[in-house]
């Protein structure tokens, strides 16, 4: 389940956030990693199984970091 809502934590994190990126397949690529990393760190930190609602939420946010973070490290070049 954690892949799915992280390609469309991507996917809307992508509509959310426009501007400056490298276009939908790289916002859902950096979102699903985001996700990964949003799940991950939900099981390091012990909390109880997370339903629906919540793993949705992480996975946007851990999508959303995931793109600023990009976004601010490694910018698309300008369009002229």
């Amino acid at each position: 389940m954690s892949v799915v809502f992280g390609l469309f934590a991507g996917w809307l994190a992508g509509i959310a956030m426009r501007d400056g990126g490298y276009g939908l397949r790289w916002d859902i690529v950096f979102g699903l990693s985001g996700s990964i990393v949003g799940s991950w760190l939900i099981q390091v930190l012990q909390a109880p199984e997370a339903g629906s609602a919540p793993t949705s939420i992480v996975a946007f946010v851990g999508a959303a970091l995931v793109i600023v973070a990009q976004r601010k490290i490694w910018p698309a070049p300008a369009h002229s």
